[in-house]
C-alpha cells in the first residue's frame, strides 16, 4: 500500500522570459506515468470541498494553474495538508491515498493529470471502506 511519503511535489521546468514564463510537463519525465487523461476544475464556489476519495489503481499529479488550494492527504495511518499555489508545482499522488481538496481561493483553476481513463470502479468513495482496506481491523482475540 502507498504511504504519504510516496506522495511528492514535482516541479515543472521553468523557462523564464520577459514576456512571461513557460513551464512544461512530459509523460514519464517529470510525470512518473503515461498521461491518459487530463481534467480541470474551475468556477469553484466559496467553501467547496472536492474529491473525498481514493483510487485503487490510478495515479495523479495535481496542479494549481491559477489561485491556490489545499490538499489533505491520508494513507489510513497519518494525514498531511499540502498547499498548492504555483503553476509549476504539482503534487504526485500514488494510488490508494485518500485526498480532499479545500480552501480554494477565488479564481482557482486546478488541473489533474491522470494515469488512466475514467473508471468509476476505481474510486473508493467511503472513508470507512478505505480505512478497512489499508488498515484492516485486527481479528486477533486479546485475553
Amino acid at each position: 500500500m502507498a504511504r504519504l511519503a510516496d506522495s511528492k511535489l514535482i516541479k515543472a521546468p521553468i523557462i523564464h522570459d520577459t514576456r512571461g514564463n513557460l513551464s512544461y510537463i512530459e509523460s514519464k519525465h517529470q510525470i512518473p506515468f503515461e498521461i491518459k487523461r487530463i481534467f480541470y476544475i474551475y468556477d469553484i464556489p466559496g467553501g467547496a470541498v472536492r474529491s473525498g476519495h481514493a483510487h485503487r489503481n490510478l495515479h495523479q499529479v495535481i496542479f494549481a494553474l491559477s489561485g491556490s488550494f489545499d490538499i489533505v492527504l491520508d494513507d489510513g495511518f497519518e494525514d498531511q495538508r499540502v498547499h498548492l499555489n504555483r503553476a509549476y508545482n504539482g503534487l504526485y499522488l500514488p494510488n490508494m491515498i485518500w485526498r480532499e481538496l479545500n480552501n480554494f481561493s477565488s479564481g482557482t483553476v486546478c488541473m489533474v493529470l491522470a494515469s488512466e481513463i475514467y473508471d468509476a470502479t476505481d474510486y473508493i468513495r467511503s472513508y470507512d471502506e478505505y480505512v478497512n482496506i489499508v488498515n484492516p481491523p485486527s481479528n486477533s482475540i486479546v485475553l
